[in-house]
């Protein structure tokens, strides 16, 4: 008997750590020290995936250097398999256009502004072309083509320091027939710095924006919005036509928007009405938990449920549909998310904070796993079909 408990003690010790919810594409445990960071995915004219991501955390290069690594699926993201790793890959987002591959961002954290090009499917680079020598901040953010440009938003560090008051929104234009590859050829607009005295002297930072067709047909840029409490907000820069001028009101220019502290991703629904995000917005009871803490997290700080939103105008935001969830917001997060439209299916790149076999992540912003999800149907989800908690006897994600 003795011996039996013994060994069954020693199966539960051993048993295997339940798989993040989706498809895994990357682990990096915490005693790693390199955590991953800036998911982002695209879809080849050819039908295949390209999903990268970069490293970050104290073994990592990112502040010399920073390593990013590409994979490819054949099978719509069913199976992946490492593709190459890149030398000088930070804060980058994938894109296609003209049947073309590109991947723009930075070289390392707070580095250079560079994009390369493949013109065989992702399989062969150019080295990073430099569109600006200076100190850059941005994520894997939308490229939008409109009006025969192609938009992105970038923001510039050049003036300070310190992590939020050194961001100044930009956004970046190209008309769709030149060479990408040509920093002569892209316009940059004015930057715009935060006010520190906005929100009644609670803004701290706007940062990671998006690149949107605005419901009158202007280019805007949505940015996340650093503040103390709920509700969460973003902030709408108005883009002229020629690129050349950014523009902000804040006195009707914020809006309030649920996950609006973390980064998000906006895209104009290519057929229906309106807009769709995926954001990492506060629970009202974990809002309510965190408080009780003797040292509680900023709204920035909880990145444990994942929630589809959708708006018919960017400035009211309804929540359609909880699509990850865990309770635990300090090891647990789903977090910095890149998606497209596929068909009726919503497809995503995920950096993942969850559990494993060598204990899990080191904490929620320090990610673990790159995970892809798809999320059929995804205008037919509503509340009815929020994720449960983990145990609570439902599948992983809704209709995954």
């Amino acid at each position: 008997m003795r011996t039996s408990l013994i060994l069954f003690l020693l199966a539960l010790t051993l048993r295997a750590a339940p798989l993040p919810p989706g498809t895994v594409i990357h682990h990096s445990p915490a005693s790693s020290k390199r955590y991953i960071g800036s998911p982002a995915l695209c879809v080849l004219p050819n039908g295949d995936y390209l999903a990268s991501h970069d490293y970050f955390g104290p073994a990592s290069n990112e502040h010399v250097r920073a390593t990013g690594r590409l994979y490819r699926s054949t099978d719509q993201g069913k199976t992946w398999r490492h593709e190459r790793d890149f030398d000088g890959f930070f804060w980058t987002n994938l894109f296609v256009h003209r049947n073309q591959a590109y991947a723009l961002g930075t070289d390392k954290h707070h580095g250079q502004l560079v994009i390369r090009r493949s013109e065989d499917h992702g399989k062969t680079w150019t080295g990073p072309a430099v569109l600006d020598p200076g100190q850059w901040h941005t994520a894997p953010m939308p490229v939008v083509e409109h009006r025969g440009r192609l938009w992105r938003a970038v923001e510039d560090a050049h003036t300070a320091k310190k992590w939020g008051e050194r961001y100044r929104a930009r956004t970046i234009s190209i008309p769709v027939d030149a060479d990408l590859l040509d920093p002569a050829a892209w316009t940059f607009s004015n930057a715009l710095a935060r006010d520190p005295g906005w929100l009644d002297g609670d803004f701290g930072a706007w940062l990671e924006g998006n690149a949107v067709v605005a419901p009158d047909g202007g280019i805007t840029n949505i940015l996340r919005v650093e503040i103390s409490h709920l509700p969460e907000l973003a902030a709408i820069v108005r883009v002229s036509e020629d690129g050349g001028t950014a523009t902000f009101d804040p006195a009707k220019d914020f809006v309030d928007f649920p996950g609006g502290a973390k980064k998000f991703t906006i895209r104009k629904d290519p057929d229906g009405p309106g807009y769709w995000s995926l954001a990492n917005l506060v629970r009202d009871e974990s809002w309510t938990a965190n408080l009780a803490r003797e040292k509680p997290e900023r709204p920035a700080g909880l990145r444990n449920t994942l929630a589809l939103l959708h708006s018919d105008d960017l400035r009211h935001w309804e929540t359609r549909c909880i699509v990850l969830h865990h309770p635990d917001p300090g090891h647990h997060g789903f977090q910095y998310v890149d998606w497209l439209f596929d068909g009726d299916d919503l497809i995503a790149a995920v950096r993942t904070a969850f559990d494993d076999d060598e204990g899990g992540a080191h904490r929620a912003h320090d990610a673990n796993f790159l995970t892809f999800h798809r999320w059929k149907n995804f205008r037919a989800l509503n509340r009815a079909d929020d994720m449960k908690p983990p145990g609570g006897g439902s599948s992983i994600t809704p209709r995954e």
